[in-house]
């Protein structure tokens, strides 16, 4: 096996421009278990843990930037006063062991229906900046998903970062599973009350091949809602929560039914926002 060990992007871009098939390798949470299993034997490999930029996060004008290797530790701690939804989503992946290695680039890049960070992303609109050799490209995290862990980036192409507007107004994630802790979600939820532009977004995981904006209930509610006194009628509230569930596309599988799927996207929906209200 050929394993490259970068320490800075441009070696990255360099070394997978030289191995385009190469496995990229940051945390390795969801890889390792691939190929621990049999699933995967790749002969390329580009460990990216020593490339410092992916490293960081920052506030660049009223832009949250976050690169690829920022760890779920480190949502759920050094963002947690500025990112609360994504922070909470955090504290829900794994053990600590995973928390510590697990990476959002990897969240982000695995695809996964039931990826814990997504439904914020999501919510808050993020752009993925991908780069290569030859440059950068900035794709919406909409159209860099294209199905359930299937996603646009090329040949030659890491994730270096994602970036998404700051949000000021309440925050939340929920989380349905089998138990408390340690678990892949059957239905997961985030939602953000942009005060700013009097808009509340929400997305959910576990429940459709991709993170699911119910945007007809979106539109209802940001309009429905007194923003003087961020509150709603309770039947606006339930109505909100109806277009949510409606707009769900769960199947059945091993953790739950599509119909339990559907009716607990209903009740996140109402809890999230009446949360919010009260905020």
């Amino acid at each position: 096996m050929t394993v490259a060990r970068p320490t800075t992007l441009d070696e990255a871009v360099d070394a997978l421009a030289a191995m385009p098939d190469a496995q990229l390798l940051a945390g390795g949470t969801d890889f390792m278990v691939e190929v621990n299993f049999g699933h995967r034997r790749p002969t390329e490999v580009v460990a990216l843990r020593r490339v410092a930029e992916l490293r960081s996060h920052s506030t660049d004008g009223d832009e949250i930037v976050l690169g690829a290797n920022v760890t779920y530790s480190q949502l759920q701690t050094e963002l947690a006063e500025a990112l609360p939804g994504l922070a909470a989503a955090a504290r829900t992946v794994g053990s600590p062991q995973i928390r510590n290695a697990g990476t959002i680039g990897g969240n982000v890049g695995t695809a996964s229906p039931a990826g814990d960070t997504l439904p914020f992303l999501a919510a808050v609109e993020a752009d993925v900046v991908l780069a290569s050799a030859g440059g950068t490209r900035c794709l919406p995290l909409a159209d860099f998903i294209t199905g359930a862990k299937q996603t646009a980036i090329l040949p030659g192409e890491l994730i270096s970062e994602v970036r998404f507007a700051d949000v000021r107004g309440p925050q939340q994630f929920l989380k349905v599973g089998t138990r408390n802790a340690m678990v892949i979600s059957i239905a997961c939820c985030a939602m953000v009350v942009d005060i700013d532009r009097r808009r509340v977004r929400c997305a959910f995981g576990s429940v459709a091949a991709r993170p699911l904006r119910p945007t007809e209930a979106e539109d209802f509610i940001s309009e429905a809602l007194d923003w003087s006194a961020l509150d709603a009628e309770a039947d606006a509230v339930d109505r909100f929560a109806e277009l949510a569930a409606g707009a769900a596309e769960p199947i059945t599988d091993h953790r739950g039914t599509a119909e339990y799927r559907r009716h607990t996207v209903k009740v996140m929906a109402r809890r999230a926002l009446t949360r919010s209200l009260r905020a």
